[in-house]
């Protein structure tokens, strides 16, 4: 229809054309010079008119055209042109810049979804160009390493050295994971890493998600397994041990009575029998009681939440223990910031944690001048609600920190090994956990973290 009445108005204005040049021809020819002249402008009006006609619809193509060019399509043409012809190709111009318009609103929607999608996950995610210029990066990434910024990837190793290591080693498609102390914090992360071209440029995407409670679950849930084993069969073994070494201990005694006071030498022989007898009895008892408590602890599979002001918990546990302190020297401060500050917890199972810290930490400091032992109770990050046990005893070597949750491990003479796998089982069943931070002949730092309801 467009093309159509382009072509009309065309041949009508070449026809008024050469109409125009025929009269303007007859006027010369005749002598008519004031209608030559007359007929002359007419002729270049109509030409003008001709080339207008025909130039304005390539016009506004030229102008639609470089507002694409500079995506600029928030102009409107008009569709009610006095020029009819032009009416139709205004309507496509419109279409065309509304249609855009509108699929540009879809992106940025898309864009600022997956923008929110990727700030809000608990996975943090980084991308860097082949020269190591950070192009983006989540809040979970700059939250996880408490970093507030990262213009290029080389700066992590100034923070982080073993990380960017890490993901410089690792290959696209792979997965690794790395162990970290970010702040007051132990982290392991599970690492992967791929690589795409954009634009003709190369960008590495890493992404980790700190799985350290997760670890930390499966391998107490590993410990308990093989210790339910463990001390079923160490009571259905020791069990028959302990009840043989009494009656022959008892039958030894019968027999010790039995023998006159002149056979000094069977006497000293069934007394050796008797001590060795007892011996046995006694550590097979120990075991037995031992592997008691510990199914007893490993029963606890429900704590029974209720709301507990810290300083209360605080203030009791430390009046309970307060004369064993005392008689140590050991001087001891608690504090709790705020005042009012609650958790919800099972009092009970977590005050037993607290003891068991409060001891260990008594146990640190002994032979230290001015032993000390602080504990504290205050926010940390997220909401979270963090109770310390802090010392300035003899501290623990790092060889040994990665061992100090595993059932039956002790560096004490006398220990059993299962007080700190206990409190970690503890705080795993609150939803929490429990840290350590420790330094040879500095002292040490034990955090107990509650989630926020």
């Amino acid at each position: 229809m467009t093309s159509k009445r382009l072509e009309v108005g065309i041949l009508l204005r070449l026809l008024g054309l050469a109409v125009l040049l025929l009269g303007a021809v007859l006027a010369g020819v005749h002598g008519r010079y004031a209608w030559l002249v007359g007929l002359v402008l007419l002729v270049g009006f109509v030409f003008w008119e001709l080339t207008r006609y025909v130039t304005r619809g390539n016009q506004a193509l030229a102008d639609f055209l470089l507002g694409v060019k500079y995506r600029d399509f928030a102009q409107h043409y008009n569709e009610n042109h006095p020029d009819r012809s032009l009416r139709p190709l205004h309507a496509a111009f419109n279409q065309l810049n509304s249609t855009y318009r509108q699929l540009s609103a879809e992106r940025e929607a898309q864009y600022t979804y997956l923008q929110t999608l990727l700030e809000l996950i608990d996975t943090g995610i980084i991308s860097f160009d082949a020269e190591g210029q950070v192009e983006w990066l989540n809040d979970s990434f700059k939250q996880t390493l408490e970093l507030p910024y990262l213009h290029t990837i080389q700066a992590l190793e100034r923070r982080q050295p073993v990380l960017y290591e890490a993901i410089g080693q690792l290959q696209p498609g792979a997965s690794a994971i790395v162990k970290l102390v970010v702040g007051q914090r132990s982290l392991q992360l599970l690492l992967s890493s791929t690589r795409f071209r954009l634009q003709d440029k190369q960008f590495t995407l890493v992404a980790f998600k700190n799985v350290s409670q997760a670890l930390d679950e499966t391998q107490t849930e590993a410990w308990q397994k093989l210790l339910r084993v463990m001390t079923h069969e160490i009571m259905n073994s020791v069990a028959p041990i302990a009840s043989l070494a009494d009656s022959l201990r008892r039958h030894v005694q019968h027999a010790l009575a039995q023998v006159p006071e002149p056979f000094s030498t069977d006497r000293g022989l069934l007394d050796d029998v008797e001590e060795g007898i007892g011996i046995i009895q006694n550590r097979s008892e120990g075991l037995l009681r031992f592997a008691e408590v510990y199914r007893n602890f490993s029963k606890i599979t429900t704590p029974q939440l209720a709301e507990v002001r810290v300083a209360e918990l605080l203030s009791s546990t430390y009046r309970l223990l307060q004369p064993q302190l005392a008689e140590q020297g050991i001087v001891c401060t608690v504090t709790t910031v705020p005042h009012d500050l609650t958790i919800q917890a099972d009092r009970q199972l977590i005050e037993q944690v607290l003891i068991n810290l409060i001891q260990n930490a008594a146990h640190a400091v002994q032979g230290y001048p001015l032993p000390r032992i602080q504990l504290a109770a205050y926010l940390g990050e997220f909401g979270s609600t963090v109770i310390e046990v802090a010392d300035n005893g003899h501290g623990i070597s790092a060889d040994l920190l990665e061992s100090i949750f595993i059932p039956f491990f002790t560096t004490r003479k006398n220990g059993t090994g299962i007080g700190l796998s206990l409190a970690k089982q503890i705080m795993r069943l609150h939803q929490g956990s429990i840290r350590v931070q420790s330094a040879v002949a500095q002292g040490s730092v034990f955090r107990l973290e509650f989630r926020s309801a």
